[in-house]
């Protein structure tokens, strides 16, 4: 991806591209989503990054089904996008990123990675 590219008008054309990938990468999220929304596109992306944003919430009980809730969520995230970006510096891909993978590819959504566009340069569109 370039940093130089012109912002496209939206208007109803604008394609809706869910962000994945483990929250670890918050800062490669914040930029990946910067340079597509530049490109004219809608992006969604997570809405909580690390447990420091729940501090008193006990992931280990996860008594409230909370963990659950937020993956159910983020399928819907998927379900709405036109295409699913995977930020995945360096190629890694999580157990959960995986399976939102799999459930994007099972919808017939294009899913694209920043590891191989990284990779080939200044992001080709390659697709997956």
């Amino acid at each position: 991806m370039e940093d130089e590219r012109a912002p496209q008008p939206a208007g109803g054309d604008a394609k809706v591209i869910t962000l994945c990938g483990s929250t670890r990468f918050e800062a490669e999220f914040a930029e990946v989503n910067r340079l597509l929304t530049m490109e004219g596109c809608v992006v969604i992306r997570l809405g909580m990054f690390s447990r420091r944003d729940l501090p008193d919430y006990d992931w280990t009980a996860d008594r409230s089904d909370l963990k659950r809730r937020l993956g159910e969520l983020h399928l819907q995230k998927i379900r709405m996008a036109d295409e699913v970006y995977i930020v995945d510096p360096g190629g890694y891909i999580g157990e959960s990123t995986r399976g939102e993978i799999a459930y994007a590819k099972s919808l017939g959504k294009p899913v694209r990675y920043l590891s191989r566009e990284s990779a080939a340069g200044a992001g080709d569109g390659t697709h997956d």
